[in-house]
């Protein structure tokens, strides 16, 4: 049985959520998991982190896209190996795997991924949601990625449309909801530090909680 404390993390695009868990796993000295687990399913499945990361997050919105704009791309996303399994879900379940073997080897924190579902059997997750509003979004999107407006506004959409499409077709619940999640964060008003600041004092009360709880006689 689990007894460490595990941190999932979703996250609205430009809303800096995976700045959150960076500095989190930081400050908490425990690993971060995000787009190295791509890398890991990869490995695993021997492909290409190419082919891996085209399937990673997304599951209507580009697997269509590449239909429309590339017959070899659209290939990709339906690969079947010797079972029949397409990749897009032979990456998911390989991913699920390696997520829940971390989670029993020690603390970390997952950002997206279905995590928080994924791990949903494990009653040491602390499951967050980043989110802010549009115009930080926006802003911090046109900085990072030195776009004008009008396309940092579609790549946000992009997106988070992917990333909606493929929560909710893999864990049926809807995406940046309470249901999924135990507390969800506005950056816009807490700031980045903020939002580390009361994860990191939430992770270290129910890691505290366990220790007083490993004491008792049983």
């Amino acid at each position: 049985m689990m007894q460490h404390t595990i941190i999932t993390i979703g996250r609205q695009f430009g809303s800096g959520g995976h700045e959150v868990g960076n500095r989190l796993a930081e400050r908490l000295d425990i690993p971060l998991y995000d787009h190295n687990l791509i890398r890991m399913a990869a490995q695993e499945l021997r492909i290409s982190n190419e082919d891996a990361t085209k399937v990673d997050e997304t599951v209507l919105g580009r697997f269509l896209s590449a239909y429309a704009a590339n017959s070899l791309e659209y290939r990709a996303f339906i690969t079947s190996d010797a079972s029949g399994m397409p990749l897009t879900d032979r990456v998911f379940e390989r991913q699920s795997a390696i997520i829940r073997k971390l989670a029993e080897k020690g603390p970390g924190i997952f950002v997206g991924r279905c995590a928080d579902y994924i791990l949903g059997d494990y009653s040491n997750c602390i499951n967050a949601f980043i989110y802010a509003y549009k115009e930080d979004r926006l802003n911090r999107i046109m900085k990072l990625y030195n776009l004008d407006e009008r396309r940092a506004k579609e790549k946000i959409r992009k997106t988070d449309r992917d990333r909606k499409l493929y929560y909710e077709s893999r864990t049926g619940r809807e995406w940046g909801s309470i249901e999924g999640n135990s507390m969800m964060f506005n950056v816009s008003l807490l700031g980045i530090d903020g939002a580390v600041d009361a994860l990191e004092a939430i992770y270290r009360k129910w890691e505290s909680r366990d220790r007083e709880k490993s004491r008792q006689p049983q």
